[in-house]
């Protein structure tokens, strides 16, 4: 069973292009993959700007993506985070948010995501007041499915550590506070799971009262330490058997779109093909179905090298060589793959503490 399959383009740094966004939509859309939603970090009219309007040259983009999302069949969300609304909820704010709803409403938002993620979160009723906040955009927005990011998305204690201790039983209070209509995300056991288990997800469910919606982060390599690395590898630890317990799953791409579209085809393939699924032969097909025999081949030779070495440990001369192979390819890929070795995709440690 495939589960509801897509993107929630949720990472810092270096955004998409608006081309890139949809020729990877556009890619992606026959191979199952059926929303996508809108959530960069580096849109901060989502994110710690959210009260101000987009700029109207920026809204009308998001308006044609839509109209692309819907030509394409699919789903088109916007993941809204506004930024520590749960200690300032007040009439002035309230009316804020009423006018993003409608702004997003308007630009053909379907799917709304409410992201209470990278804020803090030590409050002992922290499930009351996000879910009064839930409840109020339930009333006004459009869109036709809710989808939330709780605070604590995982059990990995690395959030408790960055925003406050986590109250007691949150998961399971803000689940009870919410419509059962309304999903809840959950990144697994750390914030980067390695695997999904029936059985991890089945207690996940029983706290949030329904069943969890994946956000899955992989491919995605921001952040100083992955943005060193090329995620291309096939997934793994994503069984078909988990399908039944999951309202859907969204996966984080990685900041090269084009390559991005390698790992996401073995998703999809995953699910499709259950436990005849093979990773190392899904990436090979992948990588062909994405770049051609030729570009695939050479992405193979180098698997090793571009997702486990360290970019910054590359020498200059193995860089320069790996330069001069790529620069043969007239390829969106081979491109994105000469970006990321002069450093273009690098994530600092300020952006990930102010986008």
């Amino acid at each position: 069973m495939t589960p509801p399959l897509g993107i929630v383009e949720g990472f810092f740094g270096r955004p998409y292009s608006w081309a890139e966004r949809t020729a990877l939509m556009q890619f992606l859309a026959p191979h199952g993959y059926g929303f996508y939603l809108y959530a960069p970090k580096a849109d901060a009219f989502l994110r710690r700007r959210w009260r101000e309007a987009h700029p109207a040259e920026e809204m009308a983009r998001i308006g044609t993506f839509a109209t692309a999302c819907r030509a394409a069949g699919v789903k088109f969300g916007v993941g809204l985070s506004p930024f520590e609304l749960h200690f300032d909820f007040t009439p002035e704010t309230k009316t804020d948010l009423t006018r993003k709803l409608a702004a997003l409403g308007a630009a053909g938002c379907e799917w709304l995501a409410i992201f209470f993620d990278d804020m803090r979160g030590d409050l002992s009723d922290l499930a009351r007041r996000q879910a009064e906040i839930v409840d109020f955009a339930a009333e006004r927005t459009r869109a036709e499915r809710l989808i939330v990011c709780p605070s604590y998305y995982t059990d990995d204690a690395v959030l408790d550590r960055v925003f406050g201790q986590r109250p007691a039983d949150y998961l399971a209070d803000l689940g009870a506070a919410l419509d059962p209509a309304i999903d809840l995300m959950w990144t697994g056991e750390e914030v980067c799971a390695l695997e999904f288990s029936p059985g991890h997800l089945a207690r996940v469910a029983e706290q949030m009262g329904r069943k969890p919606f994946l956000w899955d982060n992989y491919p995605v390599n921001d952040g100083p330490r992955m943005s060193r690395h090329l995620h291309l590898r096939a997934f793994t630890g994503r069984p078909a058997v988990i399908g039944p317990h999951i309202a859907g799953h969204a996966a984080n791409p990685a900041s090269q779109a084009m390559l991005s579209a390698i790992p996401l085809l073995t998703l999809a393939a995953s699910y499709a093909e259950g436990e005849a699924y093979a990773y190392g032969r899904a990436f090979q097909e992948a990588a062909l179905t994405v770049c051609g025999p030729e570009l695939a081949a050479q992405l193979t030779a180098d698997l090793n090298v571009l997702q486990d070495a360290n970019l910054g440990d590359l020498s200059e001369a193995r860089r320069a060589k790996l330069r001069e192979r790529y620069a043969a390819f007239d390829h969106p890929a081979a491109r994105e793959v000469l970006g990321w070795l002069d450093g273009a995709y690098a994530v600092t440690g300020e952006e990930l503490q102010t986008q």
